[in-house]
C-alpha cells in the first residue's frame, strides 16, 4: 500500500479517536466552542478606554453667570456627572479620597470679574491619577472643553470691543479608519486575537498531556503508528476546532459588536490559520514539559500573560523601553494584531501586510518543527 495512504488512514484514525473523546468530554467541548464566544464578549465590553460619566464634584466659590456657564458645558459633553457640590477645597479632597468622584472642579471667588475686566479667569481641576491611562484621557477631555470655552470668550470680548474676530490658525481634523474614534472598534481585534491563541494553545496543550496523565500514550507509542503520525492525528482536530472558532469569534465581533470588517475575511481566515501554526506548536511544546493537565493549564498561563503584555494589543510597542521593544520582535502575536486590526479597521490586503505575514510564517513553521521535534524524542 501506499506510503502516504497509509499515512493519511493512521492519521484519520488518530483524529476520529480524539474527536470521539471530545465528544464525551463536555468539558472539553464547552471550552472548544463556547469559551471563545464568552470570552470575546465579555473582553468586548470591559476592554474599552471611552470616557462615559465620570463622577465630578464641583466648588464653586464664584457662583456666577461664567462659573455656570463652564459647568454646564462640561456636564452637555456627556463625558462628565456632577456628583455633588461642596463648600470647600478640603471636601472636594475628601470626595477624591473616598471614591465617590474622579475629578474635582474648583472655580475661585472673582473668576467673572476677572474675566470681565479683561484678565485671565484661573480653573483647578484636580484628578484621580490612580488610574493613569483614564486620567490622562479625563484630563484631554476638560482641556478641550475648557479651551472651546475659553475662545468663546475671547471672541465676546473682542466683538465688544468692535473689533472682529479673528483666529489666526484653524484646524480641520479628518479621522480616519476610526471616524467616531470608539475605542471598542481598536480594542475588539485586537482581544480577538488573544482569545484564538488562548483557546488553541491550552486546548492543545492539555489534550496531549490527558493522554499521558492517563496512561494511554504508552498504548500508542506500542503500535506501529509513528510519532509524526501520532502528532498530526492529535493536532488535527484541535486545528479544525480552531478554524471553526475563527468563524464564530469573527461573526461574534461584526455581527453582536458591530466592529466594521473593512478587509477580506478569506484573508483574514487564511492568515488566522496560518498564526494557528505559532498557537499550536507552543501547545505541543507546553505538553513535552507537563505531566499533567494543571501543569499545562499553569504553564499555558505563565507563558500567555508575557506574550499579551508584549503584543501590544494593550499599550503601544512605542511606549516600551528600547531593549523590551527589540524583545517584542520575537513575539508572533505581535506580528498577528498588526494583521487583524489592519484587516478590520484599514481594510489591508497583502500589498501590505506581506511584512507581517513573513514573520508570522517563519516564526510559526520554527515553533512548530521546534516543537514536533521535542515531541518526537520525548515519544521516541
Amino acid at each position: 500500500m501506499n506510503k502516504w495512504k497509509i499515512f493519511l488512514l493512521r492519521v484519520k484514525a488518530i483524529a476520529r479517536k480524539e474527536f470521539i473523546q471530545l465528544r464525551r468530554d463536555r468539558r472539553m467541548l464547552f471550552i472548544a466552542f463556547m469559551a471563545p464566544i464568552i470570552q470575546l464578549t465579555l473582553f468586548g465590553y470591559a476592554a474599552t478606554l471611552d470616557v462615559k460619566s465620570v463622577p465630578v464634584v464641583v466648588c464653586d466659590m464664584d457662583q456666577s453667570m461664567q462659573s455656570r456657564a463652564i459647568l454646564n458645558d462640561i456636564t452637555a459633553s456627556g463625558y462628565f456627572v456632577i456628583q455633588g457640590r461642596v463648600p470647600s477645597i478640603s471636601d472636594v479632597r475628601k470626595s477624591l479620597d473616598n471614591g465617590n468622584a474622579m475629578v474635582g472642579i474648583v472655580i475661585p471667588d472673582g473668576l467673572e470679574r476677572d474675566i470681565d475686566g479683561g484678565k485671565k479667569g484661573h480653573i483647578q481641576t484636580i484628578i484621580d491619577g490612580s488610574n493613569a491611562i483614564y486620567a490622562t484621557m479625563v484630563r484631554s477631555y476638560l482641556e478641550r472643553i475648557v479651551t472651546n470655552r475659553a475662545l468663546e470668550l475671547s471672541a465676546e470680548q473682542m466683538s465688544k470691543n468692535g473689533l472682529q474676530p479673528f483666529t489666526p490658525l484653524n484646524i480641520q481634523p479628518r479621522v480616519w479608519y476610526n471616524p467616531t474614534l470608539k475605542s471598542r472598534d481598536f480594542m475588539v481585534p485586537g482581544v480577538f486575537a488573544l482569545v484564538l491563541m488562548i483557546i488553541s494553545t491550552v486546548l492543545t496543550s492539555m489534550a496531549i498531556v490527558k493522554e499521558k496523565e492517563r496512561g494511554t500514550i504508552e498504548q500508542l507509542i506500542v503500535t506501529p503508528i509513528k510519532p509524526i503520525e501520532l502528532i498530526a492525528g492529535k493536532l488535527l482536530p484541535f486545528a479544525i476546532i480552531s478554524l471553526v472558532d475563527i468563524t464564530l469569534v469573527t461573526m461574534v465581533a461584526v455581527f453582536w459588536f458591530q466592529i466594521p470588517l473593512h478587509g477580506s475575511f478569506i484573508l483574514l481566515f487564511a492568515l488566522s490559520a496560518l498564526f494557528m501554526l505559532t498557537t499550536l506548536g507552543l501547545g505541543l511544546l507546553i505538553s513535552t514539559v507537563s505531566k499533567t493537565q494543571q501543569q499545562a493549564m499553569m504553564i499555558s498561563m505563565l507563558l500567555i500573560m508575557p506574550i499579551i503584555l508584549l503584543s501590544g494589543v494593550m499599550s503601544p510597542i512605542d511606549n516600551m523601553p528600547v531593549a523590551v521593544q527589540y524583545f517584542t520582535l520575537l513575539i508572533p502575536l505581535r506580528y498577528f494584531i498588526v494583521i487583524v486590526r489592519s484587516i478590520f479597521m484599514k481594510g489591508s490586503g497583502m500589498s501590505i501586510l506581506w511584512p507581517d505575514t513573513l514573520a508570522l510564517a517563519a516564526f510559526g513553521i520554527v515553533l512548530f518543527l521546534l516543537s514536533v521535534s521535542r515531541f518526537n524524542k520525548r515519544i521516541g
